[in-house]
């Protein structure tokens, strides 16, 4: 029984890793588009982390995480005789089956590694298995989804260290690691805080372990300073280039983090948000478990470590704490009462599967099928994204040389009409006979979220003049969580828009040039 229900969770995990939906513009924008357009030379836009004075975004983790699977598919691309450029589609599922592989079989083999009783061990997956973080956020490209893998590797580390297995070779591979983790983000230190004091002992009696970890931690640091210097520097890098201007990121990003002018471009939280909102948002009702019933483990003091420290940044997002997901689940007693039990697992099930749906499918799942659309366009030369995630330019397959993308997706409707009436193409005949209007060189599309009542007025103009809108796409599994207006259209009104009317939409827009 217990091994039926984990093969269904693992193949659940894969159905919502092959899902379209889109979590945040990070797990595009800080990963597979930087490390895609250094492979396949894709046309692609680098956000402001990889292009201020100061970059505060490290390449390093990204080419052993995404260069290398990059490769071999390139390799195994033309190795297979194939034509052409790889479609940048095929890459993006790619990287999704690597996000599902590494998930399911490094997340779940540390679990193993760190739970001796057999009785808590099969719990301890399970939980983490049906959780809906593991099958979404995991399953994607964030820079927390890999930091989650390092802190679980670290702990597992650190835990052959104490117990004297192989400590100088664990100490090296926990230098790395370390090294690796905070490169990919700065926050990692805060989950090995307090884990990381229980190592103190061990190295005052064995000073090689400790001697062997620093030495790793320094090649590891010399390897990453000259892999981002080298990106990050116009030309060919030189020996004097890297010792006198090394580019270390992850010192720029503590400096730019520290500054409260900074965090308030990006929001500010109160200390307690991700304690009383962001944690029960991840686990829900595992949140009572956590206070009632825990199991302590060193784990549970790396999530408490990592839970304190981040409460101290005012900028506090709910994906910052996915490395705890699994450290507090797989630290959790189930309830010993029958009915207390049946009740908690029911919640549990209903609220990972709301969860599940609603983020692995549904949560601006347009938005990838969309561009990848545009890039099929052959006279698309303008392309307006209201009211959606910024969409990925790297998978407009080359198609960047000749289509501009602008994402407005926070504009009134006024600026949006206006934007509109200065780029749409002359409208003609032509454009209301079927699909002619792909043989005109030049065309202007909207793609914008079907719940934007505010276009209704404006689609179904025929007339002269104006603009007209003609659909040409809609894919139904889209919401837009970010078009909740509660305060003037009241609770039903805006669940009924935004649920009812679900879906992303393509208008080529078209206005009349008299003759």
């Amino acid at each position: 029984m217990w091994r039926r229900t984990y093969l269904l969770l693992v193949l659940i995990r894969l159905w919502f890793a092959l899902s379209p939906s889109y979590l945040h513009p990070d797990e595009n924008f800080q990963g597979p588009e930087v490390i895609a357009g250094q492979i396949f030379s894709y046309p692609v836009q680098h956000t402001w982390e990889f292009t201020s004075d100061n970059p505060i975004r490290s390449v390093f983790p990204l080419w052993p995480v995404y260069g290398l699977p990059m490769l071999l598919l390139r390799w195994l691309w033309v190795g297979n005789g194939q034509d052409g450029d790889i479609p940048p589609i095929a890459v993006f599922w790619t990287l999704r089956c690597l996000m599902f592989l590494i998930s399911f079989v490094l997340e779940d083999w540390a679990l193993h590694e760190q739970i001796s009783s057999t009785r808590h061990r099969r719990v301890a997956v399970l939980l983490v298995a049906s959780s809906y973080v593991t099958w979404t956020f995991q399953t994607h490209t964030f820079s927390n989804s890999i930091e989650t893998l390092a802190v679980l590797w670290s702990l597992v580390l650190i835990e052959r260290i104490m117990d004297h297995r192989a400590s100088v070779l664990s100490s090296v591979v926990l230098g790395m690691v370390a090294v690796f983790g905070f490169f990919n983000r700065v926050t990692f230190p805060a989950f090995l805080l307090i884990p990381g004091l229980r190592l103190i002992p061990h190295f005052l009696n064995k000073p090689f372990s400790l001697a062997a970890l620093v030495l790793a931690a320094l090649a590891t640091s010399l390897i990453a300073i000259a892999l981002d210097t080298a990106f990050y520097t116009p030309g060919p890098i030189t020996w004097s280039r890297l010792i006198t201007k090394p580019v270390i990121t992850p010192l720029n990003n503590l400096r730019y983090n520290s500054s409260p002018e900074n965090l308030a471009l990006h929001g500010l939280h109160p200390w307690y948000q991700h304690l009383v909102a962001n944690l029960p948002q991840l686990i829900g009702p595992a949140v009572l478990l956590l206070f009632s019933r825990p199991f302590v483990s060193l784990r549970l003091y790396s999530a408490i470590s990592g839970i304190a420290v981040l409460s101290f940044v005012k900028h506090q997002e709910a994906r910052f704490l996915l490395p705890t997901v699994p450290l507090i689940l797989s630290s959790l007693q189930l309830p010993k009462n029958s009915t207390a039990l049946r009740m908690w697992t029911a919640a549990w099930v209903i609220f990972n599967l709301f969860f599940g749906v609603l983020m692995g499918t549904y949560h601006q799942g347009g938005v990838v099928p969309g561009q990848v659309f545009m890039s099929k366009q052959p006279d698309a030369t303008n392309a307006i994204w209201w009211k959606t995630y910024p969409p990925p330019i790297w998978l407009l397959n080359g198609k960047n040389g000749v289509l501009t993308t602008r994402d407005v997706m926070g504009i009134k409707g006024e600026a949006l009409l206006e934007q509109l009436t200065e780029l749409a193409t002359c409208d003609a005949p032509a454009d209301r006979r079927n699909t002619e209007y792909l043989k005109e060189k030049n065309g202007t599309y909207l793609i914008a979220p079907a719940s934007a009542a505010w276009l209704d007025p404006y689609l179904p103009n025929k007339g002269l003049q104006g603009l007209r809108f003609r659909e040409v796409w809609r894919y139904r599994n889209h919401l837009n969580l970010d078009d909740m207006d509660f305060g003037d259209d009241g609770v039903w009104n805006t669940l009924s828009r935004v649920i009812g009317r679900r879906g992303l939409v393509a208008w080529r827009v078209t206005k009349s040039c008299g003759l």
